[in-house]
């Protein structure tokens, strides 16, 4: 009998002579570092480091003069093969994949902000993002100024001499706000920096923002990349759009010599083409505060984003067909989804989204809080879950969850209240979605005739008690 060897070629099975004492063998013999195995599909590398080719090589790696694997922490060829795809499907030259979509965001804005410098940020975004930019980069020197997307004269007036970003969201979480990127763009490069795209809800199947000007994209790739809520990564893209060599003053941790490689200038050597804002990203910051993307993870988003497009048209499609049931049922005061006609962002979302807006929508019920809650806890086939972009279908209430950390005047401002839900749509029947949504809607509005029936006086007319009483039955 044979059995395969490592690299899949027929051997003699049964009893070997090893060239060397058993506890080399057991750790070193069945492989040869580099051997090609042919895989069809992106195999999971599982391994912390690589071994050098030579002395010379491992040199220049480290030096930035080869390309080469170094270390998972910076690296790993499954990650590689996540970030090739990712930059194809944006349009990119480039892409670096983090552990989370928040170590993206803050990974991309660190490369370009430091302590005394400024950055322009949209309310609308989603809470995590907020208390990123308003509490933690406050610690790190940075000041955040944050605008109404809507209001253009507000990012115009926003750009200061030491502002080193523009920072939004395609969609908005949670309300399905759609920005009018090419505006933004335009601001962000007269003020003479880059606009960054958090472009996790639209996902490039329904936008590419590089078609309306922006610069760097940024995905919480948990979500919709990778579509089974299994595993959590993010990715940052270069679009290679912006030219830092225009004013190098303004960008010495690109236009200047590299301390950490001191004969070598990042723009000099990589340029907008080999993208010198990543190499400086991976080399410092992912080098140094190590949110660094497992290779397992990195293969599980890369099986979600070979069926992105089959899954974001049947969510944004559920999704519509949801928002309209919404808005004709009485116990619904508002439905924020920029696909209804009447919405505000609605004209917005026909230039910059014509395949949809997505499938994370909002709704608003009269109650505040307490009808949330009702609502919530009555659903069936929605599931209680802080995340979005799953084949699940999920609800949350931002005011006390996702953006919890809010002040009134900030939860006013990104446009919704205490009675605001969250949904995100999945990949079940559309119907299913929708009955499970009207029951838990008609039994609010039942449990509200019934407590109105309950406070009248005594000699008020029971007719309310019987209306209450007949819309039970009816529903």
């Amino acid at each position: 009998m044979t059995s395969l060897s490592a690299s899949g070629s027929s051997a003699p099975s049964g009893p070997s002579t090893p060239s060397t004492n058993f506890a080399t063998d057991q750790v070193h013999a069945g492989l040869t570092a580099g051997e090609a195995q042919n895989p069809a599909v992106v195999p999971i590398y599982q391994t912390v480091a690589y071994e050098f080719a030579s002395f010379q090589s491992a040199k220049n790696i480290f030096s930035l003069r080869e390309v080469g694997n170094l270390y998972s922490r910076t690296g790993n060829p499954t990650q590689t093969a996540l970030e090739r795809r990712v930059a194809a499907l944006e349009d990119g030259v480039a892409a670096l994949a983090v552990s989370s979509g928040q170590a993206a965001t803050a990974v991309a804005l660190l490369t370009l902000a430091k302590a005394g410098e400024h950055i322009v940020a949209a309310r609308q975004l989603y809470g995590g993002t907020v208390d990123l930019l308003a509490d933690t980069f406050a610690d790190f020197g940075i000041d955040v100024t944050f605008v109404d997307q809507d209001d253009l004269e507000a990012w115009r007036a926003a750009a200061r001499p030491e502002t080193r970003a523009y920072f939004a969201e395609s969609i908005g979480n949670p309300i399905n706000s759609v920005l009018a990127v090419q505006d933004i763009a335009d601001i962000a490069h007269s003020a003479g920096v880059p606009l960054i795209i958090d472009n996790t809800i639209a996902t490039p199947y329904l936008q590419r923002p590089k078609d309306f000007g922006a610069d760097f994209v940024v995905h919480s790739a948990t979500k919709f990349l990778g579509g089974h809520g299994n595993s959590l990564a993010g990715i940052i893209v270069d679009l290679g759009t912006f030219d830092f060599g225009a004013e190098p003053e303004r960008w010495p941790q690109f236009t200047a010599p590299y301390p950490r490689v001191s004969d070598v200038t990042l723009w000099n050597a990589f340029g907008r083409e080999r993208s010198a804002f990543l190499v400086y990203a991976k080399t410092k910051l992912v080098h140094d505060l190590g949110p660094s993307l497992s290779p397992f993870n990195s293969f599980e988003i890369i099986q979600g984003i070979e069926t992105l497009d089959l899954r974001v048209q049947r969510q944004t499609a559920s999704a519509l067909a949801v928002a309209e049931f919404l808005g004709s049922h009485p116990a619904v005061t508002a439905v924020h989804y920029a696909g209804l006609e009447g919405n505000r962002w609605f004209a917005a979302g026909q230039k910059y989204l014509p395949k949809g807006t997505g499938s994370v929508f909002s709704l608003d019920l009269a109650g505040g809080e307490e009808a949330a809650e009702r609502f919530i806890d009555s659903l069936q086939v929605f599931r209680l879950v802080a995340n979005i972009g799953d084949a699940r279908s999920l609800v949350i209430h931002p005011p006390t969850m996702t953006h919890s950390h809010l002040s009134e005047e900030q939860l006013v401002e990104a446009g919704f209240s205490h009675g605001t839900v969250r949904l995100s749509i999945g990949l079940e029947d559309p119907a299913d979605l929708i009955a499970d949504l009207g029951r838990s809607l008609d039994l609010l509005t039942f449990e509200s005739l019934a407590d109105s029936a309950d406070t009248d006086s005594a000699g008020t007319d029971s007719a309310d008690t019987d209306s209450a009483q007949s819309y039970a039955t009816h529903a």
